[in-house]
């Protein structure tokens, strides 16, 4: 297998390329896909085109793809699947890109990958989750999330674990991530014996009082949270002014509450929260890992870099380097090169075992492993000190990566 490494280099890292081939027309240009407004995820969208102009920023550094700059042009999708479709229009018939990473929502995913499969323009997919994203084994369609079926059963087998949980509420949203997420971790949960009672909302949803009434007459023993976005806050808080937040029961709030500073203004109540975490903690980042991160923090301000921002860069990323693998941007070319290579990144060592020369059920697996990253490693962490930052919180699960006992109110 082919491969570069990114190479730190006192706090800065920097992507090495080589290449015997050269581009016909600069710079070479790469779509990036975030949500930048509601009701998508903000908070989430702007670490990630933090993160991406990062990666232009390291791969020009180094040289550049074909002999070209990198210019990395970045798209708002509001998180909302229509908006995703015409982003993806404008990015290959007006801005001219020869491929595209990056985006967060999974009904996003869905609905922009067509675009991507009939316009033969690679995609490397960097957070959304959504089983049928890969499912339908489209040729140009790759991801470096996790399946939504393995993040749902991170989220299901920890609370299978926690000590008194009989009766779990869910809250999920109407969207392509949303209801089967709800439902895969609701089969999970039952699967251990647990009762479990499912509320959905719409993605966006700001006012949650008769919600939270309705939760609060089920008596649930843990509140599990599916949905994204910034609403997510709104929903805690609520929830706690209620008397069912997370320190009144076992709570498992949405991704977004790794962006702590949003988090603990938000939520000033969300002390003793749970959180899954993609990736694995800071201290076991690789050198690539840890460069991305010093410089993620100087630009952003940030004490913590979020998993979705290490995808977002790792997506532009492994793009150039399939670029310059295959020493043009013909779609046809990019993903033959990414499916032969192996890419040290700030997420670890990225790479495709299944497609287009295997199979995955050649090794006994779903077609949703077709074009997937096998490796991503899912934690759950949890807010035990007020303010404290994601980055520093105790990771109680699993066990392969526990740096300490989670606290439970309820016990």
């Amino acid at each position: 297998m082919m491969k570069y490494k990114l190479l730190a280099a006192a706090a800065v890292g920097a992507l090495t390329f080589s290449s015997a081939a050269f581009a016909a027309d600069c710079p070479i240009k790469l779509g990036g896909m975030a949500p930048l407004s509601a009701p998508g995820t903000v908070v989430g969208g702007e670490a990630m085109r933090d993160a991406m102009l990062i990666a232009e920023e390291d791969i020009n550094a180094a040289g550049g793809v074909l002999g070209c700059d990198v210019e990395v042009v970045i798209g708002d999708t509001e998180g909302l699947p229509e908006k995703g479709t015409a982003l993806m229009e404008k990015f290959i018939t007006q801005d001219g890109v020869v491929a595209v990473g990056g985006a967060y929502h999974s009904s996003v995913g869905v609905a922009s990958k067509d675009v991507a499969q009939a316009r033969g323009v690679p995609v490397v997919f960097a957070e959304t989750w959504n089983d049928t994203i890969t499912g339908d084994k489209q040729k140009y369609v790759f991801r470096i999330a996790p399946l939504s079926s393995w993040a749902s059963a991170t989220i299901w087998k920890h609370a299978l674990e926690v000590p008194g949980v009989e009766k779990v509420a869910i809250l999920t949203e109407n969207t392509d991530y949303g209801i089967p997420a709800a439902e895969e971790t609701a089969r999970g949960l039952e699967s251990g014996g647990k009762e479990v009672v499912t509320f959905s909302v719409d993605i966006g949803t700001q006012d949650y009082a008769g919600i939270v009434q309705r939760m609060k007459a089920e008596n649930p023993d843990m509140i599990i949270v599916l949905a994204t976005g910034e609403a997510g806050y709104n929903f805690q808080q609520q929830a706690s002014d209620a008397g069912i937040g997370s320190q009144d029961l076992i709570f498992h709030a949405g991704q977004v509450s790794l962006e702590s500073k949003a988090y603990w203004e938000n939520v000033p109540d969300g002390l003793y929260a749970f959180v899954q975490r993609i990736g694995v903690p800071e201290n076991l980042f690789s050198d690539q890992g840890k460069a991305f991160a010093a410089k993620y923090k100087e630009r952003t301000g940030k004490a913590a870099v979020e998993s979705y921002a290490m995808e977002a860069y790792d997506s532009i990323a492994i793009l150039a380097q399939a670029i310059n693998e295959a020493g043009s941007t013909d779609g046809d070319a990019i993903v033959d090169a990414l499916e032969k290579t192996e890419y040290d990144g700030a997420l670890g060592k990225i790479y495709f075992p299944y497609g287009t020369k295997k199979d995955p059920s050649e090794d006994g697996k779903g077609d949703e492993w077709w074009h997937q990253w096998p490796d991503v490693a899912l934690t759950v962490i949890q807010y035990q000190n007020e303010g404290e930052n994601s980055g520093d919180s105790t990771i109680v699960w699993p066990d392969a990566y526990k740096t300490g006992d989670p606290i439970y109110v309820n016990q």
